[in-house]
């Protein structure tokens, strides 16, 4: 992730500039390629409120515009918002409309759309320095979100605002967030009704959680006795094996069972806090943890388990960063989540030694515009979009410490709004679904901090959630308990938490007057350690989305094929081997000249012969032939291994060229994904000489220090999972021992990334991508790192659905997504595209449908002056905002990642695109 740049605001002659990115693609609804449609009339801004409608806001302030806004009463996407709010959109040749490339509307410059042809032409997909990108903000967030959906596929929820900007970003929205808020432009200025806001509103009787029940649920979940291990193994689970001594220390105080769980911790501070050895620094979370397990039960955090936990946390703080193990100054060394460094900060204060400042300023650091606090432990400056939980925790630990009264104040009003109607705070923000922990998280914090009524709605909520045997699930509505949720969940039910709670006090507690509700039946995830791929197989090869058995559709249209995703589904298809016939359905189309509804082959995507061969897109089509033994040499009656070898780049290209981003990379190859498929792609065809300079081009882009890929070509500093997981796999195929060591300490960078649940951050939250991806990356040395791909296999299960599809992401909007799936069944297998191989021997297409009604062809205004806010609908509306007056066309690097990503896509094309895949 890059350095946050958020532009001043400036005077008021001037106008306004946004540096924008990825996010911008999304497919539209619209068949054939579109110029210059008429949109649909936008109703009334007024008509949209808080509770009625969406409001989208495009900022022309590049184009020596204002920012115009729309409002739509009854938005179905956020594409739809779009057009219905009186603006009109232009697609690209390649990608189709689908990509938005221009924007206009007839209050600015009598509905011209930009930008012009003379700075986009709209044929290939346009660089992340100068395209439209999209931002979102949900009812009470003060805040913009980098959009991790496209607008085809985010369904807009009531009062929220839409932003389309157009510039410069880096990956993941670092860079280049609107200079206005959302608040600015909602209809009412976006101040809710004080009777519409949750901690003010609902007269709800005030729940009690069931303490011992759930106590006894924790209890059932122990090991003997005294620890958690993983569920089907005999491993220790230490991090949930403290979760159960919080919980049991706030249910009933000291206990027999407290004892022995804490007993066996002292026992394995080693292996848990220490598993580099005793000389070297401790792992601080898991030392916090520990110090505050002792803090709690009376005993000694100088002494535990034989080792100093206070001592060693206090002089192993980062003195400088970023820096190996250091995000920052003040960091606790080796700590990359907020809530790491919080429980550190809690635990030198619960023993009695005061903080280094710097470690306390660190925290402060954490806090975002809106009050929130981000959960991963960013660098000053970086994107700030925090969530309620962190929020929680950060916002006790620096109370406790004192001297941040404002800063505490302010996380408290965000929590404040944040807060659900029905009690319960999201897991992020822009989400509607509520979340255990972070509601039990919330709950305390508020508690503390006076709100009383805020946190005894929150328990109300809470209480409807536990389940009959006592436990809490993750989310709303959960079936099944689990200890990450179950811990918080007691403590914000027993009325304490990590600041106060102690055994010196026991919390009685009584039972609920009512029992707890019974969630919503929802369907179990698969039986076993890792997804359901046949069942995954069978949704990607339905009717309904493998269009006649032969490609998948892109989004929002009837006729056009998305020949990225259909060849992402054709890899999953071949690493399982459970519908070969189906894959050979889907080869014959692609290898004999297959075209679409639109009269196109896959080599309309691949270009390749042409002067906008698009590398990544050659070697994707080569590896798919490669993979069932077909000749990449001939393959849809082309050469994409000499089209390859043609496009490697002798020279960076000059400005305003975009085609090579310098010397060994493939042309408009700009992301490493789109890298490492070329690269594949020749080494298997035996071409390892003529490969020799994307091979070291590619080498050359790993962070020595860390191990890690960024996602862009040319690199822009992020650090991506994705991406490196596929460098890993094209490096790991290269003859020789030459790059050995790099792809090792790839590895082991991706393993550090995993989080708590076995997922994998990505740029649309936990995602379904990002750990299909690490799965096949840690696969590569699987004796090594079985335990993580164990974790990730059962996280890609949790995330599947009863269709047999997957979600794009733990977070946002549930249901079951065509490219996540890809990615997922595929990635499940852990098999490495440099090996992945499918023998189509003794397979027969499937017949074309004979009812089908679209054939698959086989063959060989007014204009706005200032810098205002304008209404769609008419003149006038909001408030006035000063701009800027530059052109953003000057950052260079992000690209073209749709075209360009590949199997499973790289970050920046996460945003680009509607769902956490790329066309590729």
């Amino acid at each position: 992730m890059g350095t946050a740049q958020l532009h001043d605001r400036r005077t008021a002659g001037k106008r306004l500039l946004s540096l924008f990115s990825a996010a911008a693609v999304t497919f539209a609804a619209s068949v054939a390629f579109v110029t210059g449609a008429a949109p649909a009339a936008a109703d009334p801004i007024e008509q949209c409120t808080s509770t009625v409608g969406a409001i989208v806001a495009v900022d022309f302030g590049p184009f020596g515009g204002g920012v115009v806004r729309g409002c739509d009463t009854t938005p179905t996407t956020g594409f739809e918002l779009l057009r219905d709010g009186g603006f009109t959109t232009e697609g690209t040749q390649h990608d189709g409309p689908g990509f938005i490339c221009r924007i206009g509307n007839s209050a600015f410059n009598a509905g011209k759309q930009y930008p012009t042809p003379a700075k986009e032409a709209c044929v290939l997909t346009p660089q992340a320095n100068a395209y439209w990108s999209y931002w979102i903000a949900s009812p009470g967030q003060a805040s913009w979100s980098y959009s991790p959906l496209g607008a085809m596929s985010r369904t807009p929820k009531a009062g929220d605002v839409d932003a389309w900007v157009f510039g410069a970003t880096s990956v993941g929205g670092a860079t280049g967030r609107p200079t206005f808020t959302p608040d600015d432009v909602r209809a009412k200025g976006g101040t809710p009704d004080p009777s519409e806001t949750p901690t003010d509103g609902p007269s709800v009787p005030v729940g009690k959680i069931d303490v011992p029940a759930a106590a006894r649920w924790v209890t059932q979940q122990l090991h003997d006795g005294s620890h958690v291990v993983d569920e089907g193994s005999e491993t220790p689970n230490y991090f949930l094996t403290t979760e159960a001594a919080y919980a049991l220390a706030a249910a009933g105080g000291k206990s027999p069972t407290l004892d022995k769980v804490v007993a066996r911790l002292a026992a394995r501070t080693g292996e848990y806090a220490y598993a580099a050895g005793p000389e070297e620094a401790p792992d601080a979370t898991a030392a916090a943890r520990l110090a505050l397990v002792a803090a709690i039960t009376e005993g000694d955090p100088r002494d535990f388990g034989g080792h100093d936990l206070l001592g060693d946390l206090k002089k192993n703080v980062c003195r400088s960063g970023p820096a190996p193990g250091c995000t920052a100054k003040g960091d606790f060394a080796g700590v990359s989540y907020g809530d790491g460094q919080a429980l550190a900060v809690l635990a030198l204060l619960r023993g009695g030694v005061v903080p280094p400042a710097d470690t306390v300023t660190r925290l402060t650091q954490l806090v975002c515009e809106d009050g929130s606090v981000t959960s991963i432990l960013i660098g000053p400056g970086e994107n700030c979009d925090g969530d309620p939980m962190t929020t929680g925790l950060v916002a006790l630990v620096l109370d406790e410490a004192g001297g941040h009264d404002a800063t505490v104040a302010k996380s408290v009003a965000y929590l404040k709004k944040a807060q659900l109607r029905s009690g319960a705070f999201a897991a992020f923000n822009g989400s509607t679904v509520g979340s255990v922990p972070a509601t039990a998280w919330a709950a305390q914090a508020l508690r503390a901090l006076g709100q009383v009524r805020a946190a005894d709605t929150a328990v109300w909520w809470l209480s409807r959630e536990q389940l009959a045997e006592g436990g809490f699930g993750s989310d709303e509505g959960a079936e099944e308990g689990g200890l990450y949720a179950t811990a918080p969940a007691v403590l914000a039910g027993s009325n304490t938490d990590l600041v106060t709670l102690t055994t010196k006090v026991p919390e009685p507690t009584k039972p609920p007057t009512t029992p707890p509700t019974t969630p919503p039946t929802t369907t179990p995830p698969p039986p076993g350690d890792g997804p359901n791929l046949r069942k995954g197989v069978a949704y990607l090869t339905s009717p309904a989305n493998l269009r006649q058995g032969r490609f998948y559709l892109a989004d929002g249209s009837t006729t056009r094929a998305d020949f990225g995703l259909t060849i992402d589904g054709a890899f999953a298809l071949a690493a399982t081997g459970h519908d070969n016939d189906a894959l050979r359905t889907v080869v014959d189309f692609l290898d004999r000249g297959g075209k679409d509804g639109e009269a196109r082959t896959v080599h309309d995507w691949t270009n390749v012969g042409s002067a906008q061969a698009v590398g990544g897109s050659m070697g994707k089509a080569a590896l798919l032939a490669q993979a069932v033994e077909r000749d990449p040499r001939d393959f849809g009656g082309k050469d994409l291994i000499a089209g390859l070898a043609d496009a490697v780049c002798t020279a960076r290209s000059p400005l305003p060229d975009r085609s090579c981003a310098d010397k060994g990379a493939y042309t408009y190859a700009m992301s490493v994904f789109g890298q490492s498929l070329g690269v594949i792609a020749q080494v298997r065809a035996g071409e390892t000489k003529a490969a020799e300079a994307p091979i070291g081009y590619l080498a050359g882009l790993q962070h020595t220090s860390s191990g890690a890929w960024p996602s862009l070509v040319p690199p822009t500093g992020d650090a991506d999972v994705d991406s490196t997981a596929m460098a890993a796999m094209a490096l790991d195929v290269v003859p020789g021992d030459a790059h050995a060591a790099a792809v090792d300490k790839a590895l082991a960078w991706i393993a550090s990334k995993q989080l708590k649940d076995g997922g994998f951050p990505g740029a649309s939250g936990t995602s379904v991508n990002s750990a299909a991806l690490a799965v096949q990356g840690l696969s590569l040395d699987a004796e090594k790192y079985g335990k993580q791909i164990g974790k990730a296999r059962k996280f890609l299960a949790s995330q599947q659905n009863a269709d047999g599809g997957f979600n794009v992401a733990e977070e946002g909007q549930r249901g079951s997504n065509v490219r996540a799936s890809t990615q997922a069944v595929g990635g499940a297998t852990g098999i490495s595209f440099g090996v992945l191989t499918r023998s189509l021997d003794g397979t027969t297409p499937i017949p074309l449908p004979s009812s089908s009604t679209a054939p698959v062809i086989v063959t060989p205004g007014d204009s706005a002056g200032g810098g205002g806010i304008v209404n769609a609908d008419g003149p006038g509306g909001g408030g006035s905002l000063a701009s800027t007056g530059s052109q953003a066309l000057g950052l260079a690097g992000a690209a073209a990642a749709l075209v360009l990503a590949g199997w499973g896509a790289v970050v920046a094309t996460r945003h680009r695109r509607t769902t956490v895949g790329g066309d590729l």
